[in-house]
């Protein structure tokens, strides 16, 4: 497709977009948009207490030598609504920071009112390195909407969920210490007037990008308490040693009519294409990467300041710790570099990663864009690894389909791809990876390791389906053997929510509107399956008290390690001579995805068992000694020297 070149170029600022500047004596308005736009002006209500129509009053913004329009108003406007006019479409602007219910009106707020007691006191917890994360993917109802959850009824589906003792302390004892929390910010699908319908959404649908949604607050009337009640659910993990990670959604809105960039500055955030080889000016169309209808233009001059501002304003005001980008691969990579390095000037540690691909062919190039082949010009920002999640479970065209977890032969070297990292390695060959025919890491730290996530099936529901009339015992065996492949890989492991507890999700593929009783947590399968639980965690703690399988960087990888030769479905490694300076000196992982018990040759000695048959003990289960071991089916064994 042919990107259109017509779209306007505007003057980029020295502001961030609609400034709202709050003192008690007088509120400036500042908004960029069009400069030949025939009215521009601010509207308040001068008595937030009625709600009589006549309470608005409406002040004319003027525009600057800089392109920008302003206006003062001289009197105490805390907690007074407002919204802007632009030619005759309203909104909060691009870039509120306060709204009310459902997000159609801005509000100045004093920030400082909404912090908790101890915020300016509020920490990020230490990480050396992203290898040392433990990523949690989950969605606010799905984690704790259901009474077995034990949350308090009015914090179900809640920011506050996550300040409660039983939540924080099931997290702590499962060993994670980055919560990945989906789209948080304020979204169209949810109605927040309506909160009794109880209806579902993800929240990959971006109305106002920097205010917190009101449906996971307790009041959405009231516009500082969803932002208060977002700082506590930060600080309550902050003080578990939790990091928080928001997935951003910057690559679509919800729509292009009422969006608040359309209706704030027509057609500039938003790429376009041309609907025949002779383009007309007349009858442009919107470009569809993103798959909605829509996908912005992060290559201009001011979305890509709005991204870059964005993200570090949930940093400095929220105290964020990291941002998973949704479809990564329609932003183009020099805004996606420009974020890394904004984010350095605050914080190093601070983590990004995203969707190495687009939904659709994007109109800018594709060797602009921030897919994951491109990720060697993406220094420390990583990709999830869709090579080791369908190595392991099938692929995700088809459903029905399985691979190294359904005993069927052929993704080894897509699994040793992703154990290492995704970088070149002297023992792996790109000709048999599934979608890489080279190393698209130049680090293991720019990979993610997963089997699922939110999209798609869950690692249950994709089991049930690939594997026909598979029994419980088979679907935990292979459960935990995926999770095994994950979490000793070198990437930066990642997980879904309740699969620590067996999930499910009915068998629905895509649930991003299904109703809770397809997307809760089940909490009785903590009781239902205890060794589930019990293995998921021996296994995050096995990772955290050893770094040979945390080494985060690549010739460290190199170095230390080396694949096993092995029969079909079978995959085997050791991390040798104290790798990462491991206290222990060899580790051997064997994953066997084979219906049946499997010999396997290995380096002579004597070796304590660390995990076989779905336990793990670090001080050991017993001891082999020679040079073969036998490994049994479904199952991963690891032994240490």
């Amino acid at each position: 497709m042919l990107a259109m070149t017509a779209m306007v170029q505007a003057q980029t600022p020295d502001f961030v977009f609609d400034e709202v500047t709050y003192t008690p004596d007088k509120t400036t308005f500042k908004l960029f948009a069009p400069r030949d736009a025939k009215s521009v002006k601010v509207e308040y209500d001068v008595n937030p207490d009625t709600a009589a129509v006549s309470k608005w009053k409406a002040v004319k913004m003027k525009i600057g030598k800089d392109g920008i329009w302003k206006a003062v108003v001289k009197r105490d406007l805390n907690h007074h609504e407002y919204r802007f006019y632009v030619d005759g479409q309203y909104s909060p602007g691009v870039f509120a920071k306060a709204v009310g219910v459902n997000g159609q009106s801005g509000y100045v707020l004093n920030l400082s009112e909404t912090d908790p007691v101890g915020w300016a006191y509020d920490h990020r917890p230490e990480v050396k390195s992203p290898t040392d994360l433990v990523i949690y993917e989950m969605h606010h109802r799905d984690f704790s909407i259901d009474p077995s959850s034990g949350i308090m009824p009015e914090h179900r589906g809640k920011f506050l969920a996550l300040t409660e003792p039983k939540a924080i302390q099931h997290l702590k004892d499962l060993g994670v210490n980055a919560i990945h929390i989906l789209p948080s910010y304020d979204f169209g699908s949810i109605d927040e007037t309506r909160l009794q319908d109880k209806k579902y959404n993800w929240g990959y649908d971006p109305v106002n990008y920097n205010v917190p949604e009101g449906s996971y607050s307790t009041d959405p009337f009231d516009p500082a308490c969803r932002i208060r009640e977002f700082k506590q659910m930060v600080q309550a993990l902050h003080k578990a040693g939790i990091r928080v990670i928001l997935d951003v959604v910057y690559n679509h809105t919800y729509d292009i009519d009422h969006s608040n960039f359309q209706r704030t500055y027509p057609d500039y955030f938003y790429r376009k294409v041309s609907p025949s080889p002779n383009p007309s000016p007349l009858t442009p169309q919107y470009s569809n990467g993103s798959g909605c209808g829509n996908e912005t233009a992060s290559e201009q001059p001011m979305m890509r300041r709005f991204m870059i501002e964005s993200v570090k304003y949930w940093i400095n005001e929220y105290h964020i710790d990291g941002f998973r980008f949704d479809l990564m691969g329609v932003h183009d990579i020099e805004t996606m570099n420009a974020i890394r390095r904004a984010v350095d000037e605050i914080d190093p540690t601070i983590f990004i990663y995203g969707e190495g691909w687009s939904a659709g062919a994007c109109a800018l190039p594709a060797e602009q864009l921030a897919t994951k082949a491109h990720i060697p010009q993406l220094p420390r920002i990583a990709a999830f690894s869709d090579d080791i999640r369908d190595a392991l479970r099938g692929p995700f065209s088809d459903d029905t389909k399985g691979a190294f977890l359904a005993g069927i032969a052929g993704e080894e070297e897509s699994l040793k791809a992703g154990i290492a990292g995704m970088i070149a390695h002297p023992q792996v060959d790109y000709a048999k990876v599934n979608y890489s025919d080279e190393p698209w890491a130049v680090q293991p730290t720019q990979m993610i390791s997963y089997v699922s996530c939110h999209d798609d099936m869950c690692l249950v529901d994709r089991l049930r389906t690939s594997i026909p009339g598979i029994t419980t015992d088979e679907l935990i065996r292979l459960d935990l053997l995926a999770q095994t492949a994950v979490f000793t890989s070198q990437g930066v492991p990642f997980m879904l929510s309740g699969e620590e507890m067996l999930r499910d999700k009915k068998g629905v593929h895509n649930s991003f509107e299904s109703p809770d009783s397809v997307n809760h947590l089940d909490w009785d399968n903590l009781t239902r399956y205890p060794q589930v639980f019990e293995y998921y965690r021996n296994l995050i703690a096995l990772r955290a008290h050893h770094p040979a399988f945390r080494l985060g960087d690549a010739d460290l990888v190199r170095r230390h390690l080396e694949f096993l030769p092995t029969q079909d479905c079978m995959v085997a490694f050791s991390l040798k001579d104290h790798a990462g300076g491991d206290a222990w000196k060899d580790i051997i992982v064997i994953l066997n995805g084979n219906k049946y018990l499997q010999m396997l040759n290995i380096p002579e000695g004597r070796y304590t068992i660390v995990a076989c048959d779905g336990q793990i003990d670090e001080q050991g289960l017993g001891f082999v000694e020679g040079h073969e071991v036998g490994v049994s089916a479904r199952s991963a064994l690891i032994l240490k020297r």
